[in-house]
């Protein structure tokens, strides 16, 4: 039987019921099936104008485009999919065949595991023994690693790099309500000691500070380091997590050391909702491992803390397990807002040092920058550049920068801030129970 006797009758089918999702899909398997993914592609490109929420139409688009070498465009459909907390299996199947054929043998071995995680019938023998998955005893490749006769997982060295900050607090303009905070709960307690244990003050716990992104909570916890001359390590998600089972443990636990043995330091992890998201939401128990050895480490169950000031930072603080906001962990919460005039036209100063500038209003410019964060100044500043630039060039003339300028760029900037205020509104409305967001209603105006 030949492909047209096959599909011709879907083909018609589809003619006359062209919203008829699952024939869509149906045709659009057959044709993949048949080798005909160019006209899978447009199949579905149809399809989703149509229903542009469909899982499957998407997933199918992704193997169209696989199938036809354009990785690109089936990576952005994935990089969707997998964003999702409800990310189909086959999602996750389709990313680790991607990943194998860019060369990416861990990342191909972690999708393959959440493929049969979710749908064990999605075993492909054939893939796992490319990933080394069913390794027999003399293979080299173990689960993407190449076996090493003298290796061994402890041996692992993790080493965060250590800094020492030339910032401090009179390096952040405004924001003098939370260098206060931070102060209170983390800077005093170290420096006076005894007072607070006169006053019958506890010390320990840290900070977690959440607001929209680019609005310098690292720039803040980076001054703290240096507002005690302090050393600073700054932890991001790829630090910690790791594809062996266990690994993202040891490597937290081998953090947690290195700020031991550098007191005094200032351990600060970005996007913290990563490592500690809500232990509800998870499907898989190593995610809840990691939680409960971050947790232990913030307690200083083996070792004690003192001299070690741990800060986080998220956009998310929502996506946090509760557990961290117990007393002696991330007890005190701040809300880092966009920065206020006084910090915009320090920020913008900043940012303006070394281009040639002639008169600027900065407090002129900062007031008609409400709603920008720290990066979106700079962006404003890039702009102003390259306009400027594009004027020089015809001219063949170095200007200075101006008012003006500034002004003018402005019109091409938008605050970022605006979609996460968005989804944080929707929170500090509904699910604010114990008042967490409070300040963010209050910053609205909603309070």
């Amino acid at each position: 039987m030949s492909h047209n006797d096959l599909i011709e009758p879907l083909r018609q089918a589809l003619r006359v019921s062209p919203e008829n999702l699952p024939l869509r899909i149906h045709l659009g398997e057959t044709l993949i099936r048949k080798g005909l993914s160019l006209e899978a592609e447009s199949l579905c490109k149809e399809g989703l104008t149509l229903a542009p929420g469909s899982e499957s139409l998407k997933l199918l688009l992704a193997s169209a485009f696989m199938n036809q070498g354009k990785d690109t465009q089936a990576l952005v459909i994935l990089e969707e999919l997998l964003a999702r907390r409800d990310t189909p299996a086959k999602a996750y199947l389709l990313h680790a065949k991607l990943s194998l054929r860019e060369g990416k043998i861990q990342a191909a071995v972690h999708s393959y595991k959440e493929a049969i995680d979710l749908e064990p019938e999605l075993a492909d023998d054939e893939l796992a023994d490319q990933l080394g998955m069913n390794p027999e005893e003399d293979d080299e490749l173990v689960e993407g690693r190449l076996r090493h006769a003298d290796y061994d997982e402890e041996d692992d060295d993790l080493d965060v790099t250590l800094e020492r900050p030339d910032t401090n607090f009179a390096d952040v303009g405004g924001m003098e309500p939370l260098k206060e905070e931070i102060r209170m709960k983390i800077i005093y307690p170290m420096q006076h000691a005894e007072m607070f244990a006169a006053y019958g003050k506890s010390i320990g716990g840290g900070i977690l500070m959440y607001g929209p992104p680019g609005c310098g909570k690292t720039h803040l916890a980076r001054a703290t380091a240096g507002e005690i001359q302090a050393k600073f390590l700054n932890v991001g998600i790829s630090d910690v997590l790791d594809m062996w089972i266990g690994q993202s443990e040891r490597n937290l636990h081998a953090i947690f050391e290195q700020a031991r043995s550098s007191k005094p330091c200032v351990l600060f992890f970005d996007e913290v909702d990563a490592l500690g998201a809500s232990r509800s939401d998870m499907r898989q128990s190593s995610g809840r491992h990691l939680i409960n050895q971050f947790l232990s480490e913030l307690d200083g169950v083996e070792q004690r803390n003192d001299g070690v000031l741990v800060l986080a930072a998220t956009n998310a603080p929502w996506h946090l397990d509760s557990a961290f906001r117990r007393p002696g962990r991330f007890d005190r919460i701040l809300f880092v807002p966009p920065p206020d005039l006084e910090a915009r036209a320090s920020i913008l100063q900043v940012l303006l040092r070394g281009k040639p500038v002639g008169s600027i209003d900065l407090k002129k410019v900062a007031k008609r920058c409400g709603e920008l964060s720290g990066a979106d100044l700079k962006a404003l500043v890039d702009q102003a550049v390259e306009l400027k630039l594009q004027e020089a060039m015809k001219t063949g003339k170095l200007l200075p920068l101006s008012t003006n300028d500034l002004l003018a760029a402005l019109k091409r900037i938008h605050p970022s801030t605006k979609d996460w205020f968005s989804t944080a509104k929707n929170y500090a409305l509904y699910s604010n129970q114990e008042g967490l967001y409070d300040d963010i209603l209050t910053y609205l105006k909603m309070k």
